[in-house]
């Protein structure tokens, strides 16, 4: 690690993909933060039932299940888990889509691979992917112009570089315009381009995408660059000890693929995964008396449920749905 200064986005990607990289660590991202798919068994079989309807939609009794951004494969552990109750005659073909290694353990019938699989018909499924993109960070000066943010890789200090032109100042332009000296904004585009990519790869089906997310009317106006560590939020500094992340413009992913035809659709994660049966209600009172052990069970589910939905917590998650 040395103290050149480049853009974030160069070095979020060696600080989280290159050799020793954040992302690369054998303790993976349950080491260090807690997702959804980590949260409870109840989000995969959401996810299971949303395979299941879309197997449905493609007329099909075998489906591919590709999960883009898969950790040490907890989310297709889990929704293979939960198929046979769902729909026992359903075949899937699951991809995991991650730069770590397969992990020891893993079920055989899971193909683990580097690379999003090409003509898929199915789901594809890229929970907390996007925000891990890298992106750079743009920030207006005094005058009001957007110059690049560089950052030393050593220990995070940034400085102003040159202005934002091209491709970039484009998408500033119409997705994050920079009103006041001091704002700041995590250019996108790389993130559409990824989104574009992983739908395009679909012959037929869904893509979803689950992340933090902001719309061009609610932007936030000095970024949401951060670092996490150990469960953690710490500076963000790009020397391959914590994770980066950015919460992501899926309005502008949307519109990055809508060229593909199919409609794309954005709503919360309460919406969401209420639509797939995740409620968070409290089971009734009197079953306690008919049936304790089952009222138990039912309300450590109902708790979990209501972590899934929560407003201010998970339930505020953006899901970017694209039919393809």
């Amino acid at each position: 690690m040395t103290d050149d200064w480049c853009g974030w986005r160069e070095a979020t990607r060696t600080a989280l993909y290159g050799d020793g990289g954040f992302y690369r660590r054998p303790e993976g991202p349950a080491g260090h933060f807690r997702t959804s798919v980590h949260a409870s068994g109840l989000f995969a079989s959401a996810v299971a039932r949303l395979l299941v309807r879309t197997a449905r939609e493609l007329g099909s009794d075998t489906v591919d299940l590709v999960d883009v951004g898969a950790g040490r494969g907890e989310l297709l552990t889990g929704v293979l888990a939960a198929l046979p109750s769902e729909a026992p005659s359903l075949t899937v073909r699951a991809y995991a889509v991650e730069i770590a290694p397969r992990p020891p353990g893993l079920r055989p019938d899971i193909t683990w691979g580097a690379g999003i699989p090409q003509g898929a018909r199915g789901l594809l499924f890229a929970n907390e992917w996007l925000d891990n993109v890298p992106a750079d960070v743009a920030e207006a000066d005094a005058d009001g112009v957007a110059r690049r943010v560089l950052v030393r890789r050593s220990d995070g200090a940034e400085r102003l570089g040159d202005p934002v032109t091209g491709a970039d100042a484009r998408w500033l332009e119409r997705w994050w315009p920079l009103a006041r000296p001091g704002d700041r904004a995590e250019i996108g585009r790389p993130r559409d381009e990824a989104w574009a990519e992983a739908v395009g790869s679909l012959a037929g089906g869904l893509a979803v995408a689950v992340d933090y997310a902001h719309v061009r009317a609610a932007r936030p106006p000095f970024g949401t660059l951060t670092g996490f560590r150990s469960g953690r939020e710490v500076p963000p500094v790009p020397d391959g000890s914590s994770d980066l992340t950015a919460h992501v413009a899926l309005d502008a992913c949307a519109a990055a693929t809508a060229h593909l035809g199919g409609g794309a659709e954005l709503l919360d994660q309460r919406t969401a995964l209420r639509e797939l049966g995740v409620s968070g209600e409290r089971p009734p009172l009197a079953r306690a008396s008919a049936d304790p052990a089952g009222y138990v069970r039912a309300l450590a589910s109902a708790g979990e449920a209501a972590e899934l939905t929560a407003r201010g917590g998970l339930g505020d998650f953006g899901w970017l749905r694209q039919w393809v």
